[in-house]
């Protein structure tokens, strides 16, 4: 006898146990049969187990003889193979399964439990429990060899995964989970999953947490809805590694769309919303992390958090938050595709050390919105986004553009000078836009030229010995433009009054006008 149960263990495993109710006993021989043992009544509303209506004895069966069958039960009929199918069954009491090894097949559709499930150890081939009602999961450290189904379950005290070995699938779609005392709704800190962790369109209130955890494949969050009003964070998922690609991202709602599948025409979409924080740091995701339409609502001191993130892809596609911030310091991506509209305004993006190597704007993406996008990443100077962004255009053949970035750098730079520097920064940007753009130079030596030239010709201008060559106005002025070259003229008149003070400031002008486009020839050489 198992103590408490009634239960008949001798010789003959094939008879009825005793002390089992009439719910029980049909569960005894479905389990042995294989067969699906169903208690549903027929009306939707009666046999919604996250409704109020009250099931009755006639649908209850106790935790323990659940588990006495997976642990220990009986053989399989001749020609069968045991396994225990439950829909529409109210389970009494905690099932407790902790440490144990379940061999049999597990599948619970459509079932009420009246308090906690205990697996944290237990061991599995594949368990399944779907649209089914439970208080709470205790699942630290389970094992299965294949899938974990709990799709449109509805937890009302958290579940805890921390530490679990999935071996293919864990399937969290539609599910709606509530917070435990901790203040999270599905703790899976460490947790490893062999293929795929699909939470499609799951209802999580409070914080989903995945420190640490492996994801051997994808990890979609497609049409999600995560609220946390309590703390800070609602996806806490600090070195999350996800072999392929994670999908904050759209999904269709209704109907039998595949998941991961672009929703048919008329298809109504569910966008994915965090109501929350988001801390991804030190990922590792190995083709993409997408945020294509997503929607983030964040307080103040909220942020979406991509600090050293690694990613061949990061689609930056969602909507602009209106408060929080954006951190991206020291993330390293190959492809950052994103649009104007996605970013949030100044003082609310952070990239400092953000290396990606290519951009690709979808939609209207001019250099003028992208210089914006690198001032608001900056609330102080700071040269290391305008030199990345030149040099990605560089690469891509935009050498205009790549220029432009740099003069906007040298502007930036300009505005924390002090004064007299400042000020030569201006004469550097009026004269050669220092040196980015060395053409203007040979229009002001031009100008400044053909008007001394006129000028010059007006001007009273004595020998200074007998030895003297012609008077030549046009290469007087240019001598005195020119600075080092000696065209032979200006030492060999004297010129009195304003004269000598138009032959100064040439001089000047000339000095000026080299000096910053040395100083330009330099900058570029040392780029190119």
């Amino acid at each position: 006898m198992t103590e408490g149960a009634g239960i008949r263990t001798g010789d003959d495993a094939g008879d009825l146990p005793d002390d089992l109710t009439a719910a029980e006993a049909g569960m005894w021989q479905a389990f042995r049969n294989g067969s699906v043992y169903d208690l549903s009544s027929g009306d939707t509303v009666v046999d919604d187990p996250h409704g109020g209506h009250p099931w009755g004895e006639a649908r209850t069966v106790r935790a323990r003889i659940v588990a006495w069958l997976l642990l220990a039960g009986p053989p399989a009929l001749a020609g069968r193979v045991s396994s225990l199918k439950l829909v529409g069954v109210q389970v009494s009491g905690t099932l407790d399964l902790a440490g144990g090894t379940v061999v049999p097949y597990l599948e619970m559709r459509r079932c009420r439990f009246e308090r906690e499930v205990l697996l944290p150890e237990a061991r599995f081939t594949t368990l399944r429990m779907v649209d089914c009602s439970v208080p709470r999961l205790e699942a630290a450290r389970v094992h299965t060899e294949g899938d974990l189904h709990l799709p449109r379950c509805r937890f009302h005290n958290g579940v805890r995964l921390t530490d679990a070995h999935i071996g293919t699938d864990l399937l969290l779609n539609q599910a709606i989970v509530y917070r435990d005392r901790s203040g999270r709704s599905i703790a899976a800190d460490g947790m490893t999953v062999g293929q795929d962790l699909q939470a499609e369109l799951l209802e999580s209130h409070g914080e989903l947490s995945l420190r640490s955890a492996k994801i051997g494949v994808s990890l979609s969050l497609r049409g999600a809805r995560l609220a946390n009003p309590y703390t800070r964070l609602a996806l806490n998922a600090p070195q999350l590694t996800v072999e392929r690609s994670l999908y904050l991202t759209p999904a269709g709602v209704g109907g039998q769309a595949l998941s991961g599948t672009t929703p048919a025409r008329g298809t109504r979409v569910q966008r994915f919303e965090c109501r929350g924080g988001i801390r991804l740091d030190d990922g590792r995701f190995g083709d993409a992390v997408d945020l294509e339409r997503a929607r983030f609502v964040f307080t103040d001191d909220q942020e979406l958090s991509l600090r050293r993130v690694q990613t061949s892809e990061l689609r930056f596609l969602g909507e602009r938050p209106g408060r929080g911030k954006v951190v991206l310091s020291g993330a390293r991506v190959t492809n950052l595709v994103d649009r104007a509209a996605a970013w949030p305004g100044p003082g609310s993006v952070h990239m400092g050390g953000f290396a990606y190597e290519n951009l690709v704007p979808q939609g209207p993406f001019p250099l003028a919105e992208r210089l914006r996008w690198v001032a608001a990443a900056t609330a102080e100077y700071a040269p290391e986004p305008y030199e990345r962004l030149a040099t990605v255009l560089r690469a891509g053949g935009e050498d205009e553009d790549a220029r432009e970035v740099l003069l906007a750098k040298q502007r930036r730079r300009r505005e924390t000078l002090p004064p007299a520097a400042k000020l030569w920064g201006y004469a550097q940007d009026w004269t050669v836009a220092y040196g980015y753009r060395p053409g203007r130079a040979a229009v002001w030596m031009a100008v400044l030229w053909a008007a001394s030239s006129l000028a010059f010709a007006h001007a009273a201008h004595p020998p200074v010995d007998a030895g003297h060559p012609p008077w030549n106005p046009a290469l007087f002025a240019l001598d005195l433009l020119l600075p080092v070259i000696d065209l032979g003229q200006v030492g060999q008149w004297q010129l009195s009054g304003g004269w000598q003070w138009l032959s100064a400031a040439l001089i000047l002008l000339g000095w000026i006008l080299a000096t910053t486009v040395a100083a330009g020839a330099t900058r570029l050489l040392r780029r190119g």
